[in-house]
């Protein structure tokens, strides 16, 4: 078939590298435009578009698709269909309905599990169990489309945003070019979403990264793993920003001066780590940041900052 691919973020490379190795051509690449970035406002060019130029496919980068010249651009490649990946643009009914069979999107989740913009992250944050990748045929609403194929993986203890989203990008990618193989092949099946089930992935915001002491140690953690690589969870020490790389939960010793510490609290700092206790048990970081600073081990970490008697703030 002849194809166009729509995305953004690194999530979707896999996918487009994938494609371009199938027997489908690959027409056209759509993509975010180039924005400032960093301190030097430097202009950025997308994961996806710097891949895409290195396998020489045209590149467009449309503001949106709500204006007609957006759209006759699309219409004019003639595509079978349009495969879209993590693009973080709304597509309108005009743009859906221009390829021939119309635009399949991966998503990473089990739809309607996690419909929206951050479905990895709000996984983790909800300490669920399982996750997995979805095929869907797009339609009008957010993430609503019937269900072409679904594969479910196990979040695993040691996982945080960045290992899922590398896994499922994987997964995704072998699942797209299964499902247009399918559709090629005329025999390729929709199934409607369930009624039931459905919740909403909120983007991120960075206040959701402060740390409350007061909560379990174990939800605490799965803030650390959710946020990492990005925002990165964080705290405060006399009034200067930390962020917690690396965490676990502390192994409970009886009488242990965490049952009668206040939340934030520093009750232990070792090579093994800064215990700090929590609403419900303590937590150990392992590796930290200061604002300003580079990445430390907590064993580094001790080494410069004295940490006796310290206690984190809670907002």
């Amino acid at each position: 078939m002849t194809l166009g691919f729509a995305g953004t973020a690194a999530f979707a490379v896999p996918a487009l590298d994938a494609l371009a190795r199938s027997a489908h051509t690959l027409r056209a690449v759509f993509t975010k435009p180039d924005r400032p970035a960093g301190r030097g406002r430097l202009m950025q060019v997308s994961p996806l578009k710097q891949r895409a130029l290195e396998l020489q496919i045209p590149v467009h980068q449309p503001l949106n698709f709500k204006t007609p010249e957006a759209c006759e651009t699309l219409r004019a490649l003639n595509l079978d269909a349009l495969v879209v990946v993590a693009y973080g643009l709304i597509l309108p009914p005009a743009v859906l309905g221009a390829p021939r069979l119309g635009c399949f999107n991966i998503h990473a989740s089990l739809l309607p599990r996690w419909r929206g913009a951050a479905p990895i992250q709000r996984a983790l944050l909800a300490g669920d169990a399982i996750t997995g990748v979805t095929i869907m045929h797009m339609d009008a609403g957010l993430d609503t489309g019937p269900v072409l194929d679904m594969r479910e993986i196990a979040i695993l203890q040691t996982d945080t945003a960045g290992s899922l989203h590398d896994r499922l990008a994987g997964l995704g990618a072998e699942m797209i070019c299964g499902t247009l193989d399918a559709l090629a092949a005329g025999r390729a099946r929709e199934t409607p979403q369930p009624q039931v089930g459905q919740t909403y992935a909120e983007k991120i915001s960075k206040t959701e990264a402060l740390i409350d002491w007061r909560e379990d140690a174990a939800q605490i953690l799965r803030r650390v793993r959710a946020f990492y690589p990005s925002p990165v969870a964080e705290t405060r020490l006399q009034g200067v920003q930390l962020r917690i790389w690396q965490a676990q939960i502390a192994p409970e010793e009886p009488g242990a001066a965490a049952s009668s510490a206040e939340p934030g609290a520093v009750i232990g700092a070792t090579a093994e780590g800064i215990d700090v206790a929590c609403g419900r048990g303590r937590l150990r970081i392992e590796r930290l940041q200061l604002a300003g600073r580079k990445p430390l081990l907590a064993r580094d970490f001790i080494k410069a900052q004295r940490l006796t008697g310290a206690r984190f703030a809670t907002p």
